[in-house]
């Protein structure tokens, strides 16, 4: 072989390494998922799923940009064949292969879990568990169950105490049952020896608490006021005097549109009907905040036992202490709401 001939095959090899090389470089590093956002996308990989519906995924969701690529180098590290169920966030400009090697390993990306202004349990269900892969209708069996309420400490009215409004992360992949140990650890955590120690000091249970801040809550959603309704409560609680919260009556009838009540709804025969029945009512109402928890825990004391919507509706409330100044108070709501053709 003469030396022109050896030098052509040394310069023919080292061009085909050289793009093969650079292709190889490309396939595992250039930037191939996510480039036309600068936010991760979250790949759901549901339980059953094979490769090709990771791909119809990505695809659908436009996030993969060469699927040759993409499917090459899977096959080449086997994920074709070791696809793991889970929620992965794809990461702006992210390379092929750090994005097969996550969804290989099964190194899921936690959620972000936020929860409130929920009034029904039917509705916390649906509405905590459309956010897993468990679905929107397994938690509920959990949450109607006797036996698992009363593992936890609660009964089906009150397993709703158990869910303190906040923002967690969790797996989506969680397990309703796992899901009810976390919120039963959060209970625990955010039940401290001081709340403890002035819900005791109310002569008052936790779930008690947290049924009248679900009434506070429901009143106004005026941080700064919910002492003041709390305390007006107590007060009243304390005198063995109704409560007479309208929104009790609103939760009994279960029509979260009402923005006046009459006098015939007032008489519907719940337990939940403050107005019918003395003491606190069977469970809470909604999901209390933790400002409301707090309200009542830290209410404001006072001789106050009534208040009524401040009728120039500044979303505050206005407080007397006596029966009279209440209905010249409430006279100047009803015809504030008259005026404003608020009729039911």
């Amino acid at each position: 072989m003469s030396q022109n001939v050896k030098i052509g095959l040394f310069i023919a090899v080292s061009v085909i390494s050289v793009t093969f090389s650079f292709y190889f470089w490309q396939v595992f590093r250039t930037p191939n998922l996510n480039l036309e956002s600068e936010k991760p996308v979250a790949l759901l990989v549901p339980r059953g799923a094979t490769f090709q519906t990771v791909l119809d995924s990505l695809k659908a969701n436009k996030i993969l940009n060469d699927e040759k690529s993409f499917r090459f180098l899977s096959r080449l590290m086997k994920y074709d064949q070791n696809v793991k169920v889970g929620r992965y966030e794809i990461q702006p400009d992210m390379g092929n292969y750090e994005a097969i090697k996550k969804l290989r390993s099964g190194s899921q990306d936690p959620l972000t879990v936020t929860f409130n202004n929920i009034r029904l349990k039917q509705d916390l269900s649906r509405r905590l568990g459309a956010k897993f892969a468990f679905g929107p209708d397994s938690l509920g069996k959990y949450l109607d169950d006797p036996a698992v309420c009363k593992e936890y400490g609660f009964d089906t009215t009150t397993i709703v105490c158990m869910f303190i409004p906040n923002s967690y992360e969790m797996f989506w992949t969680i397990k309703p049952k796992a899901l009810l140990d976390r919120m039963a650890k959060e209970y625990k955590s955010f039940w401290t020896p001081a709340r403890q120690a002035k819900a005791k000091a109310l002569n008052m249970t936790q779930t008690q608490v947290q049924t009248l801040a679900s009434i506070v809550q429901g009143e106004t959603n005026k941080v700064d006021e919910q002492p003041r309704v709390a305390g007006v409560y107590l007060n009243r609680l304390e005198r063995g005097i109704k409560l007479e919260a309208d929104p009790t009556v609103i939760f009994a009838l279960r029509d979260f549109t009402i923005r006046r009540l009459l006098n015939k709804q007032l008489t519907v025969d719940s337990p939940y009907n403050t107005y019918r029945y003395t003491g606190l009512p069977p469970g809470p109402i909604n999901l209390p905040s933790i400002n409301a928890i707090d309200a009542v825990l830290n209410a404001e004391k006072h001789d106050y036992l009534f208040f009524v919507v401040d009728a120039r509706f500044n979303g505050y409330h206005t407080f007397s202490k006596t029966l009279s100044e209440h209905l010249a108070n409430a006279r100047l709501y009803q015809k504030a709401l008259t005026e404003r053709k608020i009729m039911k």
